[in-house]
């Protein structure tokens, strides 16, 4: 069989990532199996096929437990083939032994997203890859059909934020939808009220003390320009660490929910904002 981004082979020292962590954003269907097991080969070309069809729904990851043991007996695999689905690093689904095709399709659509969530998904990668006009796009299409969803307006706040949006991501918040993720979005208020503050107010003074500096740099989100912005907040931090009560630090956390902590541009600016501040 030709591997593929989506039919991969994982052992113990990949599986966290290739399975666990990657479950986070998409199905993970694993195949344990072994080379001397005849139902193995029988309903391995079945996951195979479907997988292909799936055109990304999920990723199909086989683990030989000849040479993984360990991976095995942590999952209770007692035979094989054994088939685990895996969402948001958990195993949601399972079975054991070959099937026939139908009833594997069957386990598939139990574990699969539905429309609304493959939308989801589909605009938080937009938003992960920065492109955050388009994920603006996508969450208000999911927004249409689920008004209530939690993540699709916390991904549409973040989207307007990153873009300098202060005003229409205000309108979001004040209708946020009760749920977890209303922590998520007060914690971005801040950000909010002070892009509005540079989109309402006036030209910025050309200047050097701190109010112009801090102008500036909420006029650099609004034209995207992210890191210049950070850098022009830091700037005042490092005169005035108790600007506006500590406004700045929350702006600039706020910013580094916008790009994720896994963006080696919020690491870098974590480590200096610590800097700046202790």
């Amino acid at each position: 069989m030709k591997k593929t981004a989506e039919i991969i082979d994982v052992s113990q020292a990949t599986f966290e990532a290739e399975v666990i962590e990657r479950s986070a954003h998409q199905p993970v269907v694993v195949d344990f199996w072994a080379p001397w097991c005849g139902p193995c080969r029988m309903l391995g070309p079945t996951l195979e096929r479907l997988a292909g069809e799936a055109d990304g729904a999920f990723r199909l990851a086989k683990l030989n437990v000849d040479d993984n043991p360990e991976i095995a007996m942590h999952y209770d695999v007692q035979g094989i083939p054994a088939v685990k689905a895996f969402r948001d690093g958990r195993v949601v689904a399972e079975f054991i032994g070959a099937q026939a095709e139908p009833a594997v399709r069957d386990f598939l659509k139990k574990v699969l997203p539905d429309e609304a969530e493959q939308s989801l998904a589909l605009a938080g990668g937009l938003l992960s890859a920065h492109s955050w006009a388009d994920a603006e796009a996508g969450y208000r299409q999911v927004m249409v059909a689920n008004p209530s969803s939690g993540p699709a307006a916390l991904g549409l706040l973040k989207a307007l934020l990153a873009q300098g949006k202060g005003a229409e991501a205000e309108q979001v918040l004040k209708r946020f939808p009760n749920g977890r993720e209303s922590g998520d979005a007060e914690r971005l208020r801040p950000l909010a009220r002070y892009l509005i503050e540079a989109e309402r107010g006036p030209d910025c003074p050309d200047e050097e003390n701190l109010d112009a500096q801090y102008c500036r740099a909420g006029k650099r989100i609004a034209s995207g320009d992210l890191q210049g912005a950070m850098d022009g907040i830091l700037a005042v931090l490092r005169r005035d660490k108790r600007f506006r009560q500590g406004e700045p630090r929350t702006v600039m956390l706020g910013i580094f929910e916008l790009l994720g902590d896994q963006d080696p541009v919020t690491r870098e600016y974590r480590n200096k904002l610590a800097s700046v501040l202790f």
